[in-house]
């Protein structure tokens, strides 16, 4: 009988984490209308929205020149770039963040891959099998995700535009999730 009660617990336990997972913080595509455009200002800064609203959500996406881009407020510091993993284009807004010797890290939710929230480098953890005695230590395989400058002006957050004459691994899949294609974002 306690066997039972123990397991039903469990399954109940499981229930709310899952509940809680589901209703969690949602992403908004703010200032986003259906043909992909954003407010632009004057001086190119593209709005993305206000800075407490962004602080209490800890991330938001939109559409920057038609490209998915999440911005991060994390610790003090808000962070942009390309909204799908270098990898395989997974969401790294539905991404935790880790701290990585001192570095904070979106993990991808689709293969885990870490990507550094000021810099885009890939993370990945190697041995040096030529050490007396190996261990694990994270090495950079160099900047994959394109990252966006962020500005923040009278209580606005505002993403540069990009700059495309510089490519990065991550442009393939905002390419490929351009304005609505066939893998658009999801809600």
């Amino acid at each position: 009988m306690l066997d039972l009660i123990i397991l039903s617990l469990h399954f109940f336990i499981c229930f709310l984490i899952s509940f809680a997972i589901w209703r969690g913080p949602k992403d908004v595509d703010l200032h986003s209308s259906s043909t992909g455009t954003v407010e632009t200002e004057p001086d190119g800064l593209i709005l993305i929205g206000k800075e407490d609203d962004i602080k209490k959500s800890r991330r938001t996406t939109a559409k920057v020149n038609g490209r998915e881009v999440v911005v991060f407020y994390h610790e003090g510091k808000f962070h942009a770039m390309d909204s799908r993993c270098y990898h395989e284009g997974g969401p790294l807004r539905l991404g935790e963040i880790e701290d990585i010797n001192g570095q904070a890290c979106i993990v991808c939710p689709w293969h885990k891959y870490k990507i550094t929230l000021e810099t885009g480098e890939g993370l990945y953890e190697a041995i040096n099998p030529l050490e007396p005695s190996p261990t694990l230590q994270w090495q950079s395989k160099g900047v994959k995700q394109r990252i966006h400058k962020v500005t923040i002006d009278n209580g606005n957050v505002y993403v540069s535009p990009p700059d495309l004459s510089v490519s990065f691994d991550s442009d393939y899949f905002a390419d490929k999730y351009k304005n609505g294609g066939d893998l658009a974002m999801e809600e």
